[in-house]
Order: C-alpha cells, then sequence, then structure tokens
C-alpha cells in the first residue's frame, strides 16, 4: 500500500497544479480581454483621426507586450507540469515492478478448460455488474455458450437493483412476496424491510399521505411478532406528521442511507436464494491478487537471490502464508506447519499432550520407536494420546 501511496502523492501533486494553472490562466486572459476592449472602446469612441496617433502606438505596443509575456508565461508552466507527469511515471516505474509473469506459473491458462472456465467467471461478473451486451459480445468472441437459465438471475436482480437506487420499491416487493416461504426459511427480514421503508416513503410525503400510510400499516400483521418494537416506532410516528416527521424525535427514520442498506439486504439474501455468492469471484479474486502479489514479487526475489529454486515450484501452492485479512475468511482451514500441507478429512489436525498441533501424516512420520517427540517442544509423548480436533 506504501506503493500506492507514493504515485497518489504525485499524482496529488500533478491534479493540484493543473488546478492553479486553470485558475491563472483564466484570470490572465480575463485581464488581456479587458485590456483590449479598452482599447477597441477608446478607437470606437473617438476614432483613429482624431486619436493621438503617438499614445494609440504606445498603448497598443504595450498591449502586444503583454500578451506575450502572458502567453509566455502560459506555455512555460504548461512545461513545468509535463514534468510533473512525467514525475508520476517515474513513481509508478520505481514502486511497481511491471513484470508479475515470474508469479505464475507459464502454463496456467494453457488448457482449454481452464480458459472456458475463466471466460465464465468474466461473463458472470460481467451479468452481475449489468453489463449484458458486454458479456453477449465475450460470449460470441470466445465461443462460450452460457444458458438463459443461468443468465435470467442476473437479469431480475439487476432490474429490481436498479429499480431500488431509483428508489422504487415495488419490483422488490413483488419479488419478496413471491419469494415469501423461501425467505422465511432463511431467517430474512428483507419483506418486512421492503414495507418499512415504503412506509416511510408515505410518512416523507406529509400529512397528506396520513390517510395512506395508515391503511398500508395492514402489511405489518404478519410480522407483528418478530418486529413488534419496529412496528411501534412506525405506528408512534404518525403522531408527529402534522408537524413534520424532520423536526420529531423520529427524524431518524428519514435517514438516507436505508436505500443503500435495502440494496445489500436485497442482493444478500437474493443470491442466497440463488445459490450464488453475495460478492462476485471475479472481484474477490482480483482484490486477494492485489494484496498477494507484492508479497509474492519480494518471495520471488528472495528465492531467486538465495538460489533456493526448489523452494517454490508453482504447483497450486504458495511458499509462504498471506494474509488477506478477516473479510477473505470463507472458511476455517489449517495448514500443517510441518508438512506445509492443508489438512483433510483423510489428514486430519492432531492436538498432541503439549497442546502443539500437526497433522496426522506429520506425526506418523515424526513416531519412532512408539515414541513422539514434539517438533517444537521437548516433550516425549505417546503417538496414540493424540487427539483428533475440528474447526
Amino acid at each position: 500500500m506504501e506503493q500506492c501511496a507514493c504515485v497518489e502523492r504525485e499524482l496529488e501533486k500533478v491534479l493540484h497544479r493543473f488546478v492553479m494553472y486553470g485558475h491563472q490562466s483564466e484570470e490572465r486572459l480575463d485581464e488581456l480581454l479587458r485590456s483590449v476592449c479598452e482599447i477597441r472602446g477608446q478607437l470606437v469612441a473617438f476614432g483613429v483621426q482624431d486619436a493621438d496617433l503617438s499614445v494609440l502606438s504606445q498603448t497598443m505596443a504595450q498591449c502586444c507586450k503583454n500578451i506575450k509575456e502572458t502567453v509566455q508565461m502560459l506555455a512555460s508552466r504548461h512545461k513545468d507540469i509535463h514534468g510533473s507527469v512525467s514525475k508520476v511515471g517515474k513513481a509508478i516505474d520505481r514502486n511497481f515492478d511491471a513484470e508479475v509473469s515470474a508469479v505464475v506459473a507459464e502454463t496456467v491458462w494453457d488448457s482449454p478448460e481452464r480458459q472456458k472456465y475463466l471466460s465464465e467467471t468474466i461473463v458472470e461478473h460481467l451479468y452481475r455488474q449489468g453489463m449484458l451486451n458486454v458479456a453477449e459480445d465475450l460470449c460470441q468472441e470466445s465461443g462460450v455458450v452460457i444458458d438463459m437459465s443461468m443468465k435470467q438471475p442476473f437479469l431480475e436482480l439487476n432490474r429490481i437493483l436498479e429499480a431500488l437506487r431509483m428508489q422504487d420499491l415495488r419490483p422488490a416487493l413483488e419479488w419478496a412476496v413471491t419469494n415469501r416461504q423461501r425467505l422465511l426459511d432463511l431467517n430474512s427480514s428483507l419483506e418486512f424491510k421492503l414495507h418499512r421503508l415504503y412506509f416511510i416513503s408515505l410518512l416523507n410525503g406529509g400529512i397528506g399521505n396520513q390517510l395512506e400510510a395508515l391503511q398500508y400499516a395492514r402489511h405489518f400483521q404478519p410480522f407483528a411478532s418478530q418486529h413488534q418494537r419496529d412496528i411501534q416506532i412506525l405506528m408512534g410516528s404518525l403522531v408527529y406528521l402534522r408537524h413534520g416527521i424532520e423536526n420529531s424525535p423520529y427524524r431518524t427514520l428519514l435517514e438516507t442511507n436505508q436505500w443503500a442498506e435495502i440494496c445489500n439486504i436485497f442482493t444478500r439474501d437474493a443470491c442466497a436464494l440463488l445459490g450464488l455468492s453475495v460478492e462476485s469471484p471475479l472481484s474477490v479474486s482480483f482484490a486477494s491478487g492485489c494484496m498477494a502479489l507484492p508479497v509474492l514479487m519480494n518471495i520471488k526475489q528472495v528465492i531467486e537471490q538465495r538460489q533456493c529454486s526448489g523452494v517454490w515450484t508453482h504447483k497450486d501452492e504458495l511458499p509462504i502464508e498471506i494474509d488477506l485479512g478477516k473479510k477473505c475468511w470463507y472458511h476455517s482451514v489449517f495448514a500443517c506447519p510441518i508438512l506445509r500441507q492443508q489438512t483433510s478429512e483423510s489428514n486430519p489436525p492432531m492436538k498432541l499432550i503439549c497442546g502443539h498441533v500437526i497433522s496426522r501424516d506429520a506425526l506418523n512420520k515424526l513416531t519412532n520407536a512408539g515414541k513422539l517427540k514434539c517438533p517444537y517442544c521437548p516433550m516425549e509423548q505417546n503417538p496414540s494420546d493424540a487427539k483428533q480436533i475440528y474447526f
């Protein structure tokens, strides 16, 4: 991230100079225009014959001189900006390694099957983003055939999300009512929150919507047991409708961030019903790669300097563990610190008496004459005393 910060600082300098250059250029050019307009006005008012030619000549010469100086000054400062722009390029070259193929196996995309998976992942990402035309063009050029059954859910999701961004709740409410039982099976509160937001939009309309709001409150009846407190707050706000909700203790109901929140809730629950991840797999992979790439480049350089070519073979493994943050935690895994392999059902993690954990394969390899000495502490123990643990 420090590399990004360095480049960002150089960009901020360039942008600042561009802004200052624009302001200064406008000021100087406005001054010149006013000066020329004044001279023109004098010529029109007095005429060339009545004017003192010597004075007029001096005035014109001074005006031409000012124009020339201004043009030279602007050209010089524009040249300085070019120098600042070139510094951005140098900062990028200095902080980023343009050659990243060293940390990727050359044959990673050679297989037609893997190329197909990559194209399908990109197409799915484009469908998620609502870029349907781009996705169709990619399918035609790459030869990927996407079943309409896969495409249709994304079309519907994008249609509903676009309506929510326009603060139109009707498509989302229709979808929620249609899928009510499946949403209840997920313990989802999406339908209630959509009705709640529609009720708040009626409150926002003022006293003229009071009757309609009271009638719409009937939609809360199926949710009374689970959302009693929220319903009480909504009904209590009606007392202040005449004087304006924004001037009442219920003004928090009008917060605008509720629309962004309802979009996120709808996306999460709709993806859960469709068996899809909330975030695009391509976005997650790209973000993870951005965090991991600098570390991989550094470890690759160290390996080459120390001539340890056998440490990293690119065979679906990393030479070190890379922390991608809690946001990228999807399931718990345990990598054996001895064999550097992830545990599995056939090779589960085993807890020794001393508290250290290794894989079963490592335990078997370290066992000697029916005894096991922990690789991390000097405690000697019986291998059969080790207990399998579950994450």
